[in-house]
């Protein structure tokens, strides 16, 4: 038993994968923690070398797309890459809100709102009746991961977003509107992991899984309810600006323990999970944009 360690496969154009962008997330929320905590010099460095990332990966994914639209198209229609596209909305959730809590470019991070808000309706309903209309569909065990979950991430971003705009760029009439659009996101979003998790977990426990099934977006069973607890926490840090959500802080904060306890429950079997794949099981280590979805749980939780 030891880990093992291989060269990755190089990034190519043609098949880069739509799930890259959780790149920016992970760096996003690794600052945001190195913020809370006062490490001196890390939360400037990695913003600034985010919104390189951000704007390397739009230029690269525009020109996949012009370049190579069958490929982008066979990407949508996978049940395992497609899911992928909603990294670019959570990216941009978790990037706006690196603006407005490092930079306080309130203008800049309402454009990062407008395009998240207009890429999570088009990558929800577009991707997903793509899915749901395909005529030939793989089986449970080989089409869900915990990639699906991203799903949660992108809305609870987008929750979490507009929620800290809301005190700089908004008019008073906006306010109680785009509170309620963020809870009925952050509701929603905690909706949409029961559903995920409970296809997950069955995948889990009845059907075969190999090591090497145990990709690193698993972690997204801890990040999608880290998330949903820091968007909970967002909504009643900022209650004031509706009395709805002033009204449900009860509720609000019941839920968010919910959330957090999920998410604890999850780490130690994920360490263990991840023992199995890499020490028993002998899966070489090598890089994989994908790891990065296994950077963001953990900055998440952090946070």
């Amino acid at each position: 038993m030891r880990i093992r360690f291989e060269r990755g496969l190089p990034d190519r154009l043609r098949t880069l994968h739509p799930a890259y962008f959780a790149l920016v997330m992970a760096t996003g929320i690794v600052a945001r923690a190195a913020l809370l905590y006062g490490v001196y010099g890390v939360p400037e460095a990695l913003f600034w070398l985010n919104a390189l990332f951000i704007i390397v990966l739009v230029a690269v994914t525009i020109a996949r797309i012009i370049r190579y639209p069958g490929a982008v198209m066979a990407d949508i229609g996978d049940h395992s890459r497609g899911v992928g596209f909603f990294t670019i909305v959570a990216a941009f959730g978790v990037f706006g809100s690196q603006i407005v809590l490092q930079a306080g470019a309130i203008g800049l991070a309402t454009c990062c709102w407008v395009v998240a808000v207009l890429l999570w309706f088009v990558i929800t309903y577009g991707v997903l009746a793509v899915l749901t209309v395909k005529p030939h569909k793989p089986r449970l065990a080989d089409g869900i991961n915990g990639g699906w979950l991203v799903i949660v991430v992108a809305t609870q971003s987008v929750s979490i977003l507009t929620v800290l705009i809301l005190p700089y760029d908004a008019s008073l009439t906006l306010q109680r509107p785009l509170m309620l659009w963020a809870l009925v996101l952050w509701l929603g979003g905690g909706a949409l992991y029961l559903w995920l998790m409970t296809l997950i977990f069955f995948r889990y426990t009845f059907a075969r899984m190999s090591a090497k099934d145990l990709t690193p977006p698993y972690w997204i069973n801890m990040g999608a309810v880290a998330i949903s607890t820091l968007a909970g926490a967002t909504l009643l840090e900022h209650a004031a600006l509706s009395p709805l959500v002033a009204e449900l802080a009860p509720f609000i904060k019941g839920q968010m323990l919910f959330f957090w306890a999920i998410g604890s429950w999850w780490i130690p079997m994920l360490l263990i999970l991840g023992v199995w794949r890499y020490v028993i099981r002998g899966v070489p280590l090598a890089y994989d944009p994908l790891y990065w979805g296994g950077v963001f749980p953990l900055g998440m939780y952090s946070v």
